[in-house]
């Protein structure tokens, strides 16, 4: 794999080629210390991967980032920078991962990995949809941010200021609201309980209990989440489920 390596920090730079030199079959082809010098060397050098911090002078990664995502064949973009809050600019910009420095070569191994994937389906992966709801959330883990795919989850529960995020056995939290989610992802998405909701997708049926409770089952979770009477009819609605 062909990486070019971009920062303003020159021993940031060199730490970083050493890590990408460690890892089978990956090959550091260039390296830039700006934007634009990044956007000059991708035309010259055409690596698959660059690697590119966000802050730097003349042209930041951002910015950077949506000149390369013009090209016919535009590189992987993985950016990596101290500053977490940029996490959702940085997908917008199409970036394939988002790490965190220092950057741990675990984390960097993972990120190149994802990078593997054809151009074509990382690019579709990152469009939004027509109504403007994302594909794809960033939620925070150590050592960086990871996207996950919207398909991908379950439901979302709110417990306290987070939101959990259920993603197979995976669980992450976030700091969205659910009625941000709600608005946002409600066609993909219905609300059990005021404290979570459900994907469609994910839905396989409603079931009642000795004691009269209703839960719903989810493809791939063995928990059950519970069901308020307030929207038991939307939810046999949606299953074409009879009132007992």
């Amino acid at each position: 794999m062909r990486i070019l390596v971009v920062d303003d920090e020159p021993l940031a730079r060199a730490r970083l080629c050493r890590l990408v030199e460690r890892l089978d079959g990956c090959q550091v082809v260039g390296e830039a210390a700006d934007g634009a010098a990044a956007v000059a060397a991708v035309a010259r050098l055409e690596p698959e991967v660059v690697l590119m911090d966000i802050r730097m002078p003349v042209l930041d990664g951002l910015a950077a980032a949506e000149q390369l995502a013009e090209l016919e064949r535009p590189p992987a973009v993985i950016f990596t920078t101290a500053h977490e809050e940029h996490a959702l600019a940085a997908f917008r910009a199409r970036a394939v991962d988002y790490l965190l420095k220092p950057v741990r070569i675990e984390r960097l191994a993972e990120a190149l990995r994802h990078a593997r994937r054809p151009l074509r389906s990382q690019l579709q992966a990152l469009q939004t949809t027509e109504a403007g709801a994302r594909t794809h959330l960033s939620v925070t883990v150590r050592g960086g941010v990871r996207r996950v795919a919207v398909a991908d989850v379950a439901y979302f529960q709110a417990e306290q200021k987070y939101v959990t995020v259920a993603c197979g056995e995976r669980r992450y939290l976030i700091e969205e609201s659910l009625k941000q989610l709600e608005e946002e992802l409600g066609e993909q998405f219905v609300r059990i309980h005021r404290n979570a909701l459900v994907s469609t997708a994910h839905l396989e049926a409603l079931e009642k209990d000795a004691l009269g409770r209703w839960s719903v089952r989810l493809r791939g979770q063995e928990e059950r989440l519970g069901v308020s009477r307030r929207h038991l009819p939307g939810l046999r609605r949606l299953l074409r489920q009879p009132a007992p």
